[in-house]
C-alpha cells in the first residue's frame, strides 16, 4: 500500500475518481505523490484516447464537445477554478501583491473569471475538432501529460507564498533530484513523439516560462490557483500550437 500511496493521493487530488485514502497523508508522502503527477496526466490522456476511438465517425464537433466534457468530468473542473480566480484577482488587483492574494481568496466571480473561461474552453473546443478532422490524437495524450508535469516543475522551483497552503508543505517535502528526473523522463518521451511531441514540448515550456515570470513579478511566487491557471493555460496552448501547426 506504502508503494502506491503517493499515486493515490495524485489522483485523489488531479482527479474525480472515487479515491479513499486510508488516512491523512504525512507530509513526505504529500511530497512524492507530486512525482506521480506526469503519470496521472499520462492515465488522463489514455481515457481521452480512448474515448476518441469510440467516437470515430462521430460528426466531429460532436466529439470534440464531448471529449471536452469528458476531460472536465475526469478533473473535476479544479484546475478551472484556479483560472477564475486567477484572471479576476490579476485584472482586479491591479499590480498590488496583497490585493491580488486576497481577490483569490473571495469565492465569488467576476467578470473576467467569466471571459477568461469561455476563452479558454472556446479555444479548447474548436483546436479538438480541428485536431480531430485531421486525425491528430497525440495531442490527447501531451496536452494533460504536460500540464501536470507543468505543476511538479512549478513546485520543484518556486516558491509557495501562503505559508499554511497545501501547496506549501507539499513542495517542502518533494524530492528535488527525483522530481528533475521524472521531468527529464517526460520531455525525452515527448521528443521521441516527433514534430508533434517537439512543438506541444516547446509551446508548453513557453507558456511555463511566461505565467512563472508573472507569478514571480506578482507575487513573488506561486499559489493553488495561479498553478491551477498554469495548468489550464499550457494545456490550451499545446492544443492550439498542434491544431494550428499540424
Amino acid at each position: 500500500m506504502n508503494a502506491v500511496l503517493p499515486l493515490l493521493i495524485a489522483l485523489q487530488f488531479l482527479t474525480r475518481l472515487p479515491v479513499r485514502l486510508p488516512g491523512m497523508p504525512e507530509p513526505r508522502q504529500l511530497g512524492r505523490s507530486l512525482l506521480c503527477y506526469p503519470l496521472v496526466g499520462l492515465l488522463l490522456g489514455l481515457v481521452l484516447l480512448l474515448a476518441a476511438a469510440l467516437l470515430q465517425g462521430v460528426f466531429a464537433p460532436l466529439a470534440a464537445a464531448l471529449l471536452l466534457a469528458l476531460w472536465l468530468l475526469a478533473s473535476g473542473g479544479l484546475h478551472l477554478d484556479g483560472l477564475a480566480d486567477s484572471a479576476d484577482a490579476w485584472v482586479g488587483g491591479y499590480g498590488d501583491r496583497q490585493r491580488t492574494l486576497a481577490i483569490m481568496k473571495d469565492p465569488s466571480c467576476g467578470p473576467m473569471a467569466v471571459l477568461a473561461l469561455v476563452a479558454l474552453l472556446l479555444l479548447k473546443f474548436t483546436a479538438l475538432w480541428a485536431l480531430l478532422a485531421a486525425g491528430q490524437w497525440a495531442v490527447l495524450l501531451l496536452a494533460p501529460l504536460l500540464g501536470r508535469s507543468a505543476l511538479l516543475m512549478l513546485l520543484l522551483g518556486t516558491p509557495y507564498v501562503r505559508a499554511n497552503g497545501l501547496g506549501s508543505a507539499m513542495a517542502a517535502a518533494v524530492p528535488q533530484r527525483t522530481g528533475w528526473w521524472v521531468l527529464l523522463a517526460v520531455a525525452l518521451g515527448c521528443l521521441a513523439g516527433g514534430w508533434a511531441g517537439l512543438l506541444a514540448l516547446g509551446s508548453a515550456l513557453a507558456v511555463f516560462v511566461l505565467c512563472r515570470r508573472a507569478m514571480l513579478r506578482r507575487l513573488g511566487g506561486t499559489t493553488g490557483d495561479t498553478a491551477g491557471a498554469l495548468l489550464e493555460l499550457l494545456e490550451c496552448a499545446v492544443l492550439v500550437v498542434l491544431a494550428v501547426a499540424l
